[in-house]
């Protein structure tokens, strides 16, 4: 599966896994606890100076933005009818900035990395025999399909783009389902060689 992780370093590579996983669940619970727009648009004001500090391979994966992006103006759009305008700015602004620090995580912390997080976070149910290590693995396959789910339409998108001049929207789907299911099927091929099963 392709993935979005940047092969060149940056600053941000050296933070440990179960560090920047710790400071996304800390700022994730930090993002619902409030409900004030000034709050949330310093946080994420910060979360995009972050990302900037990245450098320019960053901002060319900059594009996995313009869903959230898309998502947050309706959110507001639909607030604003209903009369809640700040409710919906600070939704918006709690959405943007969860996305923001995760397309961080995503983009410079190693599949390996997080399954090896995650493996030793479940641990300690080994001792009332739980396969840890198959929850991790399929926790860390979710997060993985998420990725390749949307570097798969955008592969697809760029070259509907490229022979007609426009994105493919929702034509998509066929394909993209089509794609999924294949390496679903190449993935689900390697574990039972894998497993022996």
């Amino acid at each position: 599966m392709r993935s979005l992780y940047l092969d060149r370093r940056t600053w941000m590579h050296a933070v440990p896994a179960w560090l920047k996983l710790a400071l996304l669940s800390a700022g994730g619970t930090a993002l619902v606890l409030t409900n004030r727009p000034a709050v949330l648009g310093a946080a994420c004001g910060l979360a995009l100076a972050l990302f900037a500090s990245l450098g320019r391979p960053a901002w060319g994966r900059v594009r996995t933005l313009f869903g959230i992006a898309i998502a947050c103006a309706l959110i507001v759009g639909f607030h604003a009818l209903l009369g809640t305008t700040l409710l919906g700015v600070a939704s918006a602004l709690r959405i943007a900035t969860a996305a923001v620090l995760a397309l961080m995580l995503t983009l410079t912390t190693r599949f390996e990395d997080l399954l090896a997080v995650l493996e030793t976070v479940l641990h300690p149910l080994r001792r009332l025999d739980v396969p840890t290590d198959r929850i991790a693995l399929g926790l860390g396959l979710t997060l993985r399909f998420a990725e390749n789910f949307y570097v798969q339409w955008q592969r697809l998108d760029d070259a509907h783009r490229a022979r007609a001049g426009r994105g493919g929207g929702l034509r998509l789907l066929a394909p993209l389902t089509i794609r999924t299911l294949q390496t679903a099927e190449r993935v689900a091929d390697a574990l039972a060689a894998r497993l022996g099963r």
